[in-house]
């Protein structure tokens, strides 16, 4: 476990405030640093206990979702919320670890869970919306991350750590006018992400609606069918291994989409040398997620080359299709996925995580018409789909920009700019 140092930047590296404005540490703005308490049960009757899930990144509490745990028998009463309390995250992921929400009030009591810690601000000295907003802008660009101490899957930020941090704070009116202007220009932000993600989420749809119509209806029905196995070659995949003498490109599942290979989700990993060998991709190569989510698992897509020495982990089933033509054969088992299939019959004992072997692949009967028409089925569904994709791209650029917004807007009010 390591434990990194402060960094607090000196006077004469400080970025330069407007008149009016200071370095204070957060220590001296606050009337109390409030840890949470844990709790492994549930009660209907409960109350209600804020968890990591009900934070969001934008500095707001999402209530979608709400944890319901047995009353403490005493010390409630110091544990409650009250409008104006800011919640800091201060254990998560290491890429989450230091989200926080303001609480502005609920019908119902609230209290929250020790992996937060409950800031109460000194309310004529520093305003909660701005201290939230504030806090918002460290985890964007990643004080915490940086300042946190880290170990397996987990990484947490001690609370004196937390407190030593300095702000820019500036007069207590001037507080407020730019946590209301950051509300109202969050809010739009966060509103144009949703319609960007609901149109992203609609033309994805409307691309798997094409993948699957192409293997429904009369047509598809008096083609013969022939098991995976007779029409296709199983490839090896291998470990990731931490201790690999190895480093390696690895296929994830953020690579595979039914519009095609996604090279953005290739990550480093490290593979010994003989299994790195052993699992290298080769183009034409069908791509299956084998185990994932239920959302997830049995996911396609077919690998187009153009990235030397990339390997597929044991997470991927590799298929090397041998009697048929490997677009059309990617695009029919795409279409399992898209239509639900595996969700229904993968397995596991665990349910977030199920899997599908290369014994029901294998298994499974493919429609299969000439060749000429498997190649004419491809080309229909490109025509169909080559517009979407566009649309796609199109999309995924504007979410990735609006989701750059934030950190510019407050980099902007916390240098004054606001």
């Amino acid at each position: 476990m390591s434990s990194p140092t402060i960094e607090v930047p000196k006077p004469e590296t400080r970025p330069k405030l407007p008149e009016g404005w200071r370095w204070v540490r957060l220590g001296e703005l606050v009337e109390s640093a409030q840890p949470g308490f844990a709790s492994g049960e549930r009660s209907p009757a409960g109350v209600i206990q804020v968890r990591m899930n009900n934070v969001t990144t934008l500095g707001t509490l999402n209530w979608i979702e709400i944890t319901r745990v047995p009353r403490p028998s005493k010390g409630l009463g110091k544990l409650l919320l009250q409008p104006g309390d800011v919640l800091f995250n201060n254990t998560n992921s290491v890429e989450l670890v230091g989200k926080s929400a303001l609480f502005q009030g609920h019908e119902e009591e609230v209290t929250f869970s020790n992996h937060f810690t409950r800031l109460r601000t000194l309310k004529h000295l520093l305003d909660p919306a701005y201290l939230t907003f504030w806090l918002v802008s460290q985890w964007q660009t990643k004080t915490f991350e940086r300042i946190c101490v880290r170990w397996i899957g987990q990484a947490a930020v001690q609370r004196n750590k937390l407190l030593t941090l300095e702000l820019p704070l500036p007069p207590l009116e001037t507080q407020r006018r730019i946590a209301a202007i950051l509300t109202e220009q969050m809010g739009a932000v966060e509103k144009a992400r949703k319609a960007a993600e609901d149109g992203l989420e609609a033309a994805r749809k409307l691309a798997g609606a094409y993948i699957v119509a192409s293997f429904r209806g009369p047509r598809v029905a008096d083609w013969d069918r022939v098991p995976l196995a007779d029409i296709s070659t199983f490839l090896p995949a291998k470990s990731i291994a931490s201790d690999g003498d190895t480093e390696v490109l690895a296929i994830t599942t953020a690579c595979l989409s039914e519009l095609g290979f996604r090279p953005e989700g290739i990550k480093t990993a490290r593979m010994w040398a003989n299994d790195a060998r052993e699992a290298t991709v080769s183009p034409g190569e069908i791509l299956i997620a084998r185990s994932n989510t239920p959302e997830l698992v049995g996911r396609v897509a077919v690998y187009p080359g153009g990235y030397p020495n990339l390997v597929a982990s044991d997470l991927t089933i590799r298929i090397k299709a041998t009697g048929a033509d490997p677009a059309y054969l990617g695009a029919y088992l795409s279409s399992l996925y898209l239509s639900g299939y595996w969700k229904e019959r993968a397995g596991g004992a665990s349910g977030s995580m199920k899997k599908i072997t290369r014994g029901q692949l294998q298994a499974e009967h493919i429609p299969l018409p000439d060749l000429e028409t498997q190649r004419r089925t491809v080309a229909e569904l490109n025509s169909k789909t080559e517009a979407t994709k566009q649309l796609v791209r199109h999309l995924e650029a504007q979410l990735e920009a609006i989701r750059a917004l934030p950190a510019a807007i407050l980099r902007r009010a916390f240098s004054g700019e606001l």
